[in-house]
């Protein structure tokens, strides 16, 4: 069974304005209450990360790809050389990348960061880090509706 609305043009307009006017506001509360990107500047200083600090943090290591042997037994030997034991090496190591990157990543004090930069065969040291990614979205508001 078909229902029929019966509307004037007058009440139909003021249904749509008021829809219309509705959605606004709802458009305005979300945009007021979605997430604030973090912005890298404001972001607080780890205490874990400065050079002075012993606590291990993170880190990827980059390292050119290893010629003929299996990627992971070539970080325990680099990452051996610098912990001073294989088995301290294993339990650091972290994860392996083998695909789009070599290198590994490893939970490191800063000192130990110094001494792995300096072995043969790595390229880069850099501390690990989580991006928030961003809608791209303004969260300016229009002063007026046209």
């Amino acid at each position: 069974m078909a229902m029929h609305l019966n509307l004037k043009p007058c009440h139909s307009q003021n249904l749509f304005l008021i829809f219309f006017a509705f959605l606004y506001f709802i458009s305005l509360n979300m945009s007021d209450s979605a997430a604030t990107p973090i912005d890298s500047a404001a972001a607080p200083i780890d205490s874990a990360a400065s050079p002075t600090s012993t606590a291990p943090t993170v880190n990827i290591v980059f390292t050119e790809k290893p010629e003929g042997e299996d990627p992971e037994p070539y970080y325990i030997r680099i990452l051996s050389a610098v912990l001073g034991s294989e088995e301290a090496a294993k339990e650091a190591l972290l994860y392996s990348y083998k695909n789009a990157a070599s290198g590994f990543s490893a939970k490191l004090t800063p000192q130990q960061v110094i001494g792995i930069s300096k072995q043969p065969g790595v390229l880069k040291v850099v501390p690990s880090r989580t991006l928030q990614i961003h809608s791209g979205g303004t969260s300016t508001r229009p002063h007026s509706v046209q």
